[in-house]
């Protein structure tokens, strides 16, 4: 079971750092409309994250690893050449094995995800 009390606050690998974490029951859409299962908001190197309530275990941790990972892209100007090209589907793709290689999602995990990919 993923504890998502223990991502509030978080201080991640690279100086990342979870500032909120909340669940919605109200509908998500991304930047042009589409329904998505969450949204970030990034104020520096500071994370801001609406996750939509009623997803799977799976679902919830692939969608953290997801938008932990295109947030840490984001909110930095150069970002490692391992991630600097990749797409929505990439970022889809690189949760799903970090799922796989990692496990559910966790302070820890996140971490490794983010060594992983040269932060």
């Amino acid at each position: 079971m993923i504890d998502l009390s223990a991502l509030q606050n978080l201080r991640l690998r690279g100086d990342f750092t979870i500032v909120r974490l909340e669940l919605t029951n109200e509908p998500i859409a991304d930047a042009i409309g589409r329904e998505a299962r969450a949204r970030t908001r990034i104020v520096g190197r500071g994370f801001d994250l609406l996750i939509r309530a009623g997803l799977s275990q799976l679902e919830l941790s692939v969608t953290l690893y997801h938008e932990i990972l295109e947030a840490a892209k984001a909110a930095i100007e150069n970002p490692p050449a391992a991630i600097r090209e990749l797409n929505e589907g990439d970022f889809d793709r690189a949760a799903y094995q970090a799922h796989e290689q990692f496990g559910e999602v966790s302070p820890q995990n996140l971490d490794r995800m983010l060594q992983l990919y040269g932060f």
